[in-house]
């Protein structure tokens, strides 16, 4: 029988690749609003959640006195779409899909606020080594592309804060598919003075690049839901970079994207640490349950 932990890989994987086919549909969706896509994206999310929830029969109400948990996650939630969404319309595929991948990290550093979770000196270090690596690939001052790159970061301490909180949710016995439904309409009902205001007429190929965008971040959605639910973010993050690699093949084929130099430095140094943090959790957890078997 599978461990909770190989359990959260499985699905970290899976959330992975879902949320690189997102990326690459909402690139090939145009020149749209990015509320607007956002918008299509969580209308399709929020209807597989409802249906979750019809199916397995436990109801649309939430948990008693999860309600502010709920919002916060939602909040949270919607500044990381929105952020990573323009980040995306502005960025090279893989540059954008890096700078969210930072949510990992800003997860360690929530933990600690949200979650009373301490992580060592080590964790930390390897949190402001990411961040460096994170500047490579903003390079600050020295590109147009540098707005659009920090609002991405933004992206991914949003999705940070919001994963810390699933977690927070978990603990309180809330389902999944509950968390994912409020997530999504809140999200839409953000969108829609935008789109009831400044909606953009969409064709049929557009229209069907979004739904395909909204089906593939429901698949990441829910992966995600479930990984951070069954292990912490210092313990299955690492695998949650597979991702930079889906999106950098998929930026190449569809879109001809090639990153430049110091974009790749930084995609090795933010990755390179992350593996290096995940061998040390393991090393750490080796060595607790050594002691306690003495």
């Amino acid at each position: 029988m599978l461990s909770n932990k190989s359990k959260a890989i499985g699905f970290i994987l899976l959330s992975a690749f879902g949320f690189a086919l997102m990326n690459a549909f909402v690139r090939l969706a145009g020149d749209l609003p990015f509320i607007q896509k956002s918008f299509f994206r969580n209308a399709v999310a929020m209807v597989a959640a409802a249906v979750v929830l019809l199916r397995s029969k436990v109801g649309f109400r939430w948990e008693k006195g999860n309600l502010p948990l709920l919002l916060l996650r939602s909040i949270c939630g919607t500044i990381g779409i929105f952020c990573n969404f323009y980040a995306i319309d502005h960025l090279v595929l893989a540059d954008a899909n890096i700078l969210n991948k930072m949510s990992p990290f800003f997860a360690i550093l929530f933990s600690l606020l949200l979650l009373g979770e301490r992580a060592t000196l080590f964790q930390y270090c390897a949190v402001l080594a990411a961040f460096g690596g994170s500047m490579l690939v903003i390079k600050p001052g020295f590109s147009a592309d540098t707005f659009p790159a920090l609002i991405g970061l933004l992206g991914g301490a949003g999705a940070g804060a919001a994963y810390t909180v699933v977690r927070a949710l978990s603990k309180r016995g809330e389902k999944s598919a509950r968390v994912v439904f409020f997530f999504s309409a809140f999200s839409m009902l953000v969108a829609l003075p935008f789109i009831l205001f400044d909606f953009h007429p969409m064709t049929g190929m557009q229209l069907t690049y979004l739904l395909c965008a909204g089906l593939s971040a429901t698949l990441g959605q829910f992966g995600v839901t479930l990984a951070y639910a069954h292990a912490p973010a210092k313990e299955i993050s690492v695998f949650d970079y597979s991702q930079v690699l889906f999106a950098a093949l998929l930026g190449f084929f569809l879109f001809g994207q090639i990153p430049d130099w110091m974009s790749v430095l930084g995609y090795i140094v933010i990755c390179g640490v992350s593996v290096v943090t995940f061998c040390y959790n393991r090393a750490a957890e080796s060595k607790e349950q050594l002691h306690g078997r003495v």
